[in-house]
């Protein structure tokens, strides 16, 4: 899938939209062409002698990085990883906080949150000149900077991979096809009792079929700069939802829940990550995934260092191990999520390469919607008007 300071230095938003639309996968396969030298690395990310002993701490997302990962990391590096996982931004955001920015070397925050633990003080800028770039796309790295991987002029995210939420629907239940679906079916009577959502993104998810209908107070993006806009956006979104709220056969709030709602709770449509739907399709189970007309909802995610990591150069070779083609076909033949390394594509199973043909055709990758920067102010609205829409 945090509390953010605002410098004079901050990119602004319209930098960031045009970074965020710029940014899709045909881009991303330009930026690894021009690269392609780079696909057949291997372990380059030694050849100074930094970091080849010791241990990393990571914590990163559940179900992202798997015991291959670590045991190829371990073999290419020499250092030993402990993962440690977890569900949600907010639970990443609050262990970091309980902490002080202790506990691990290496965490995984979605990029838009990145300003937030600036702000806390709970990361600390990256050594640039200790990152292997050519190994990441450049458009990847490019992007990042105005979606807040660079905050005062100083970097602190490393993108590692980028994916979506969407529509996850069961095509034997409630077949969808491109350029119809929209975020609407979703909450359509027929599918009362039958649809999975999350609360505060489903509540986006709302607000695009609103303003597609012209139905929204303000302008989406605006309601993350300006918080009478927010408030009036969301007084308008949370009517709709509430009066909706009948569909939800379950709410989610990680990659388990979203998964049981398909696998075992009855659920035949809902607004889930990409990740989501692939593992039920490697599962057998007749779930697909679509992009809406509406754009379907894209994040990056990347790694950053704590404040108070320890084991330094052993982070950054976790960082350089992710940015051969090997570690990022390895990351998203498990998860199905996109990685941003350069030559992963070439690696990548039938199945995965299938489920990418399907989710975004035509031209879904240019309607993609980024997530823009999330304040601190505006984290907190967001959840109030979520908690509200929960207890309905």
């Amino acid at each position: 899938m945090a509390d953010s300071k605002k410098t004079p230095d901050q990119i602004s938003s319209a930098a960031t939209q045009r970074a965020a639309k710029s940014f899709t996968r045909r881009t991303l396969l330009r930026s690894a062409a021009a690269a392609g030298a780079v696909a057949s690395v291997g372990p380059w990310i030694l050849r100074e002698g930094h970091a080849a002993s010791g241990s990393v701490k990571v914590f990163s997302w559940a179900g992202y990085i798997t015991k291959d990962m670590l045991a190829d990391f371990e073999s290419k590096t020499g250092i030993k990883a402990t993962l440690t996982e977890y569900g949600t931004n907010d639970e990443l955001l609050n262990q970091l906080k309980a902490t002080g920015g202790a506990g691990f070397d290496i965490i995984h925050p979605t990029v838009d949150r990145v300003p937030n633990y600036v702000e806390a003080e709970l990361v600390r800028p990256l050594d640039e000149s200790k990152v292997k770039w050519d190994g990441c796309l450049k458009s990847a790295v490019e992007g990042s900077a105005g979606m807040g991987g660079v905050v005062g002029g100083k970097r602190y995210f490393a993108p590692a991979d980028w994916g979506t939420e969407a529509i996850a629907y069961d095509m034997k239940q409630s077949p969808l096809t491109y350029g119809k679906a929209g975020y609407g079916d979703i909450w359509a009577p027929e599918n009362a009792g039958k649809a999975t959502v999350r609360g505060h993104s489903s509540l986006i998810g709302i607000a695009l079929w609103l303003e597609g209908q012209g139905k929204l107070p303000h302008p989406l993006r605006d309601q993350f700069k300006d918080e009478a806009k927010a408030r009036a956006n969301f007084d308008a979104i949370l009517k709709v939802a509430t009066e909706h709220k009948k569909a939800v056969g379950q709410f989610w709030s990680n990659e388990n829940e979203a998964q049981g709602a398909f696998r075992t709770n009855g659920c035949t449509i809902g607004q889930t990550w990409d990740s989501t739907a692939v593992a039920l399709r490697k599962e057998g189970l007749p779930v697909r995934f679509v992009a809406p007309k509406e754009g379907a909802l894209a994040w990056m995610e990347g790694f950053a260092i704590p404040a108070k990591a320890e084991n330094l150069e052993q982070a950054y070779a976790w960082i350089n191990w992710f940015y051969t083609p090997q570690a990022g076909a390895l990351y998203t033949n498990a998860s199905g999520i996109s990685s941003t390394s350069v030559g992963a594509e070439a690696h990548l199973s039938d199945l995965n390469k299938q489920f990418f043909a399907d989710a975004y055709p035509g031209d879904a990758l240019n309607k993609l919607w980024w997530w823009p920067i999330q304040d601190a102010w505006y984290v907190s609205i967001r959840n109030e008007y979520q908690d509200r829409f929960l207890a309905a």
